[in-house]
This record gives C-alpha cells, sequence and structure tokens, in this order.
C-alpha cells in the first residue's frame, strides 16, 4: 500500500493491478475513487497523480500477457456481488482470465462464517480490507497481507466479519 505522489510517465513491464483504497487516484484515463480496480496491461506507460492524495494496493509484473486488455471495475456497485459457496459469504469478482490459471475478488464474511478446508492451486494473497479475517494458522486484522504458496491449505472463519481482496492462481 502506498500514497501517492505526482509521477512522470513511467513503465510496467507485465503490467499492474491497482485497487484505490481511499481518496482518489488519477492517471491519463481519468479519476477513480476508492473502491476502483485496475489492471493496465503490459506496455502501458501510465502518468499516476491524485489531487488530494489516495492510499493503493499495487500488484506490479503480476499482469503479463499481450492479450490481455485495460480493465476498470467499481467494485462497490451493489448488483455484482453474488452469494459464496457457503452461507455467511457474498463474492464480488473483479478478474478472471480464461488463458491464466488466476482470480481476483472481494469476498465479504458475515460474523461467524466457516469455510471447509481446501488447498489453493496456484497459490493465494489476501489483503484484509475491513474486520479480521482467520485460520488455524493465526488472526489476521485490517492491513494484513498474506501470501500462500502453491498447493497451501487452510480453513478459514471469521468471529467478527471482514471483507478481503483475495487472488487465487497464477502466483
Amino acid at each position: 500500500m502506498r500514497r501517492v505522489a505526482p509521477s512522470p510517465k513511467h513503465a510496467h513491464p507485465q503490467g499492474e493491478e491497482i485497487l484505490v483504497l481511499d481518496g482518489v487516484f488519477c492517471d491519463e484515463h481519468g479519476d477513480y475513487p476508492a473502491g476502483t480496480f485496475l489492471m493496465n496491461p503490459h506496455g502501458g506507460r501510465p502518468s499516476p497523480r491524485s489531487q488530494t492524495g489516495c492510499t493503493l494496493f499495487v500488484r506490479l509484473r503480476q499482469y503479463p500477457g499481450e492479450d490481455r486488455s485495460r480493465l476498470v471495475e467499481d467494485s462497490r456497485a451493489a448488483e455484482d456481488w453474488r452469494p459464496g459457496l457457503v452461507q455467511g459469504l457474498n463474492v464480488r469478482p473483479l478478474y478472471s482470465h480464461g488463458g491464466y490459471p488466476e482470480q481476483v475478488a472481494l469476498v465479504r464474511w458475515e460474523a461467524g462464517t466457516h469455510f471447509q478446508r481446501h488447498t489453493h492451486w496456484g497459490g493465494e494473497e489476501i489483503l484484509v480490507l475491513e474486520g479480521e479475517f482467520c485460520d488455524e494458522h493465526s488472526r489476521y486484522p485490517q492491513g494484513t497481507w498474506i501470501r500462500s504458496p502453491h498447493m497451501s491449505q487452510h480453513t478459514p472463519f471469521s468471529e467478527t466479519g471482514c471483507l478481503i481482496y483475495v487472488r487465487v492462481g497464477g502466483l
């Protein structure tokens, strides 16, 4: 996560992935408020800035492939949330690509929700945006970033409820 100051045009080989956490992020294409998810493909030369300041979660060199296009999603759109695999989970898909083994989503956990033990083919990354996410390994409060390797396993739950940004596969 980082605060954004004006930056000259620069390259991002293999693209970049951005989630605007607060404030308004700007580039040569427009202004993006908190909750905006952007993916800029390989070969882009962004000119990032912010008039009022912003905090971003940024992943660089995580979007390879010449066949990928620029993506902008407003994750706050209520109609795009779907029921999860267990009661108490709601999922807002942000990105998936059939040719690559990866999916990005927001997942809202209601208090007291438990999920079955599972394995992450291709690994998993989680950023806890609100509340507290837990598994048998630890408790992860807001602001925690977790990166688990290929074939890692866990049994997640949330006693208090939480909102997580999750990327599965392609790590």
